[in-house]
């Protein structure tokens, strides 16, 4: 009887020690890589379920994101998924942002919603270039994802189940606002989402700075090193890969 290794080094002489089987491989690449340098450069966007009264029922939340500012710039919350409904969200964001023509770089997953065919003629339309996740791949989106969790985990959130879709509007209205304008956002320097947006960071950040330092000349035997780091964030990077190159994406 053949050892076992040796029918591996058979197989291996053989070119055996592939998948034997007749089901495609498919290797998706990676997104394409940006970088965004200030705000309405960089959205991403998803949809996640928001629960209901109903067992097996749920409203469901678009929400987009700008990755520089870390700004939710809209959202709409229904009772189905549609690549229609997408589009008219889109619009009106890039309406109220002012966005012109190849300005901004949409990231998407692989949803129905998102890759409908109205959604991605309206996004031609309005010059909005589209960027994809891979299938099953949630750290593509992870600015999406990491959202939505900050969402669901805050302790502002229901523990009833909605009401109705009214109820989970006035809610998600309530939530965008406070994220927006109190929300201190520790991957931007704990400034609000909306100072950043405004371009409003660099200035509060450097007051801080002047606070610390001042602070530390007064009482040098208080700190072991140097202050904390209040420089503003000047490049927020979607999908970076140390092998590819990144593509800039500035403002037009």
């Amino acid at each position: 009887m053949l050892q076992q290794s040796t029918m591996y080094r058979v197989l291996k002489a053989n070119k055996q020690l592939t998948k034997r089987t007749s089901s495609r491989v498919y290797n998706h690449p990676k997104p394409t890589p940006f970088v965004a340098t200030g705000p309405n450069q960089i959205y991403t966007w998803d949809i996640t379920y928001l629960p209901t009264q109903v067992k097996g029922l749920f409203f469901y939340l678009y929400m987009v994101m700008d990755i520089f500012s870390r700004k939710i710039v809209g959202w709409q919350a229904h009772d189905n998924e549609s690549s229609a409904l997408a589009s008219d969200l889109m619009v009106d964001i890039c309406r109220q942002e002012n966005i012109k023509q190849n300005q901004v770089v949409l990231h998407f997953d692989n949803g129905s919603p998102m890759k409908g065919a109205t959604m991605l003629a309206t996004l031609q339309k309005l010059g909005v270039i589209p960027s994809f996740s891979r299938p099953s791949v949630s750290h593509d989106n992870l600015y999406s994802e990491s959202l939505f969790r900050t969402l669901k985990y805050q302790p502002g959130y229901p523990e009833k189940r909605f009401e109705d879709l009214a109820a989970a509007r006035a809610w998600i209205e309530s939530f965008v606002n406070g994220y927006n304008y109190s929300h201190c956002h520790s991957g931007i320097r704990f400034v609000t989402p909306m100072m950043r947006h405004e371009n409003k960071d660099s200035e509060i950040l450097a007051k801080r700075h002047q606070v610390y330092e001042s602070a530390k000349a007064k009482h040098p035997e208080r700190w072991s090193g140097s202050t904390r780091n209040w420089s503003p964030i000047t490049e927020v990077a979607l999908n970076p890969t140390s092998k590819e190159k990144v593509k800039s994406n500035k403002a037009a």
